[in-house]
């Protein structure tokens, strides 16, 4: 039976600029600089760097763009929020006895551009007993430490838990841990048919 239900963030709830994702991943490979900008970006997702610093590497790696514009394009992956995956939320919070747990790997530009663009971001915040973004906690999916995390801190049993996420590595860890899970394709499968899709397990 289960008890808890976690939630990844981007591709679940707020919508992610799939194109743009790929065109800044071949944008990093053609550079001189791949490994150290991906050794920066997983920093900062974990929080191991301030944005200060994050924006001064970019600033190296690539000194014809400005401090703004760095901001502008690492933000122009995220896109709309739509509004019903709120109203599911929070009919679930009200009307339901799961623990609702959002563990999404989130960094600080991220989430400052969402509460300043997604007007109801406190009332979705709300939802949550637990928020944990990966920047604040220092750990990221798929690593097993972040489940374990979770599980731990909120005394959770992993065969009682849901998880749901658009990323197959983070499933497939979860997975490992014993933990249900639901592999969710933003293209055709929307977080709302969450009781269509998995009403096997409730």
């Amino acid at each position: 039976m289960i008890s808890t239900i976690i939630f990844d963030f981007g591709n679940v709830f707020i919508n992610l600029n799939d194109a743009y994702t790929l065109n800044y991943i071949k944008h990093f490979e053609s550079s001189e600089h791949f490994e150290a900008i991906m050794k920066t970006n997983l920093a900062y997702e974990k929080g191991e760097i301030s944005t200060d610093v994050f924006l001064k590497n970019y600033i190296d790696f690539f000194p014809e763009e400005s401090r703004e514009t760095i901001m502008n394009k690492w933000n122009s992956i995220l896109a709309d929020f739509p509004r019903h995956r709120l109203d599911f939320l929070k009919d679930l919070k009200e009307n339901s006895n799961f623990k609702l747990i959002l563990l999404s790997n989130t960094n600080e530009l991220h989430i400052n551009w969402i509460k300043e663009n997604i007007s109801f971001y406190d009332d979705f915040k709300n939802c949550f007993d637990v928020f944990y973004l990966s920047h604040e906690i220092h750990l990221r999916k798929p690593d097993k430490n972040i489940f374990k995390y979770a599980l731990n801190k909120n005394s959770l049993e992993a065969n009682e838990c849901l998880f749901i996420d658009d990323n197959l590595d983070n499933i497939n860890t979860a997975k490992s841990l014993n933990i249900n899970t639901w592999y969710i394709n933003p293209e055709n499968e929307d977080v709302s048919n969450l009781f269509k899709v998995k009403s096997n397990l409730f």
